[in-house]
């Protein structure tokens, strides 16, 4: 199975959780044991598995600006959005999640985001289940 997963973003920042979203592809595959595979192809995102609380949210959202402030960058001269392309080195563009019984092997309070840190934009999410 491999599906194209499409959001739209609609802040600078945001992180979208996309949970729901990967629990219906999976289940409506019908494979029982394996892995999800959840790829994006855009340098200016990421994807990552925390909890789903309000103000953590906030706090992921604001140390990732902490990390890498605005500042003058070279490839600002291009583009002016290099703080972006910077943090998505932190988060990564893959995720690769076991599933079993045909639900994913999530800690009680994991969820998936995907990450926009250059929106509002509309983006793809390539996912991908592989059997066991």
């Amino acid at each position: 199975m491999r599906e194209i997963l499409q959001v739209k973003t609609r802040k600078k920042t945001e992180f979208l959780d996309i949970t729901r979203e990967i629990r219906d592809l999976l289940a409506g595959e019908g494979i029982k044991e394996g892995v999800m595979v959840l790829y994006t192809r855009h340098t200016t995102t990421g994807l990552t598995i925390n909890e789903n609380e309000e103000g953590l949210v906030a706090d992921m959202e604001h140390i990732l600006e902490k990390l890498v402030p605005p500042a003058d960058y070279r490839h600002d001269r291009v583009d002016n959005n290099a703080d972006s392309h910077l943090r998505s080195l932190i988060l990564g563009q893959h995720l690769v999640i076991p599933f079993s019984n045909n639900i994913l092997d999530l800690g009680s309070w994991q969820r998936i985001f995907f990450v926009e840190l250059d929106g509002p934009r509309t983006r793809n999410i390539i996912v991908k289940a592989i059997r066991d």
